[in-house]
């Protein structure tokens, strides 16, 4: 209330007076430049504190001839740019799971004699890789991948032009696009960007929120061909067969497990079945995601290049995991029916344990020291009297 009954012209002088260097808060002279913000229209809102503050940044920015800036080429008064993504919490959790498991099972090898030592290493080491693979490749951002350098334009409304990296970055719940400078620092701003769109998000509520945030063109042109707007229809594409891929991988999770649990009982048969049956999931999770190939693909063109998206590293990755699983469950399978013994042998599985009703002791005999001067009498019989 203080501030809206102040002079506005003498609110002026004082301003320039502390900030430009008058000699004096009401001499008619001095610079000009200090009415730029102050100057208000009688029509205009009153003066509040937040624009007092836009003024002296003003001044000072008229002063000093530069922008008005705090170290490391931050903005006062705006916004911080956020960090860039660096690593996906949900796939570190993943995997410091798995390690603690993997470490609280290998910590009883010691308690194991001979050979079978090292089988169950491997056996441990092998089955929670299979186990982590299958549940990290829901949540990584690399099914399918494009990048490209190139020269483009930052911001919209902007004639500023930057040279940096684009890239696309497709996952089963969503795309990363990523932009990175060369070199980082260009006009004073720190150009590192990695923006997450996800499927379970409305496509046209993030993208709206993107323009809000001021994001770069490069990223605004890439999430809006993901739009429902969009000819390209990459939505569609992306959004169906990811959801196809996850659930069959989710499944391939259930088969892992009722495998683990069957190799520790007597039907080791049945557990190279729910191998093989893993590995025919993880196949089934590619042939889904593999269908965005099959339709007319969307091209990128950013500047004066352009790109595609082609399979990466978790793709590849499923491949292999899928082609370990049918291996083991194959090798399962043929020597359960070539050396069922031995392979139960192998697996610590209790062999005996359906035949315990066939159990044959052998021969017994009656020690003579115990039985001396014990006498064994008949039992009476007592006959009924028709026959006496």
């Amino acid at each position: 209330m203080l501030l809206q009954n102040l002079d506005v012209l003498l609110l002026n002088r004082l301003i320039c007076y502390m900030v430009l260097g008058m000699k004096h808060p009401l001499s008619v002279g001095g610079n000009r430049s200090c009415y730029l913000c102050i100057w208000r229209n009688p029509r205009s809102p009153p003066l509040t504190l937040s624009s007092l503050l836009h003024c002296l940044v003003s001044a000072v920015s008229v002063r000093s001839d530069a922008k008005m800036t705090f170290y490391d080429d931050i903005y006062p008064f705006y916004i911080l740019q956020r960090t860039a993504f660096i690593f996906s919490t949900r796939l570190l959790t993943i995997i410091l799971v798995f390690l603690v498991v993997a470490v609280g099972l290998l910590l009883i090898l010691p308690g194991i004699r001979g050979k079978s030592r090292v089988f169950w290493m491997f056996r441990i080491i092998i089955s929670l890789f299979i186990g982590a693979v299958i549940v990290a490749l829901n949540f990584t951002s690399d099914w399918a991948e494009a990048s490209v350098t190139t020269n483009a334009t930052y911001k919209s409304f902007s004639n500023a032009v930057i040279n940096a990296d684009i890239g696309l970055h497709v996952g089963l719940y969503g795309i990363n696009v990523t932009l990175k400078g060369n070199p980082v620092v260009q006009f004073n701003e720190t150009i590192n960007y990695n923006e997450v769109f996800s499927w379970h998000d409305t496509m046209a509520e993030v993208y709206e929120d993107a323009l809000e945030r001021g994001l770069p063109n490069p990223i605004l042109y890439i999430a809006e061909k993901f739009t429902l707007t969009s000819p390209c229809g990459l939505i569609f594409q992306y959004r169906y067969s990811g959801r196809y891929a996850s659930a069959t991988l989710w499944t391939a999770f259930c088969c892992w497990m009722l495998a683990n649990i069957l190799f520790s009982m007597p039907v080791i048969l049945y557990a190279g079945y729910m191998m093989i049956a893993t590995a025919a999931f993880i196949f089934f999770s590619m042939a889904s995601f593999s269908t965005i190939m099959n339709v007319p693909q969307c091209v990128f063109s950013i500047g004066t290049a352009s790109f595609e998206a082609e399979y990466s590293h978790s793709f590849w990755l499923a491949l292999a995991t899928g082609v370990l699983c049918t291996i083991i469950g194959i090798l399962v399978v043929m020597f359960d029916f070539l050396v069922p013994e031995k392979i139960k042998e192998v697996f610590s599985v209790d062999m005996d344990s359906d035949e315990d009703d066939d159990v044959s002791y052998g021969e017994g005999y009656m020690n003579s020291v115990f039985i001396d001067g014990v006498t064994i009498s008949p039992l009476p019989t007592k006959l009924p009297a028709d026959h006496i």
